[in-house]
């Protein structure tokens, strides 16, 4: 048994008296509160969706083929995906910030890197088949972007 919980047990059995009926606290979880309306959540929101509409393009365009293929526009959509990653990083300092207790914060720093892992898979593809799934790949990681900071919160476990 710990110290902490030995010196818990004891104060509280030592303030019971004979006359003294124990109270029981209970304890309440409380949801953190959602930031999927906040400035910088919504555009990150709005950003994933777009994206990942980008590459449900893409997908279409690979499906099929044999050798994977030049992606129009990708340059575009590259840079893009920088910019999401930076705002995702950004999304877990200001969580950081304030002391955030929830997952949210180290989900959106996951993201972060993992965005672009996931492009330099789409650009390292050598056959279509593994475009294609990098491109999967991106399209679960931008979905996942949106419902982690859509999703209602939840207390903590």
């Amino acid at each position: 048994m710990s110290c902490d919980v030995a010196v818990a047990a004891f104060l509280m059995f030592a303030h019971a008296g004979p006359g003294t009926p124990a109270r029981l606290i209970p304890a309440v979880a409380v949801a953190p509160p959602s930031v999927a309306s906040e400035p910088l959540f919504k555009d990150i929101v709005t950003r994933a969706d777009v994206l990942r509409a980008q590459v449900d393009i893409f997908r279409k365009a690979v499906a099929g083929a044999d050798q994977p293929m030049p992606l129009p526009g990708f340059d575009g959509f590259s840079a893009r995906i920088g910019e999401l990653a930076a705002l995702d990083q950004k999304g877990h300092e200001v969580l950081v910030a304030r002391g955030a207790t929830d997952d949210l914060k180290c989900i959106l720093h996951g993201i972060s890197q993992d965005l672009s892992v996931k492009l330099t898979a789409v650009q390292a593809a050598k056959t279509a088949k593994d475009e294609d799934l990098a491109l999967r790949d991106m399209s679960f990681l931008l979905r996942d972007n949106v419902e982690v900071i859509t999703a209602p919160p939840q207390p903590a476990a």
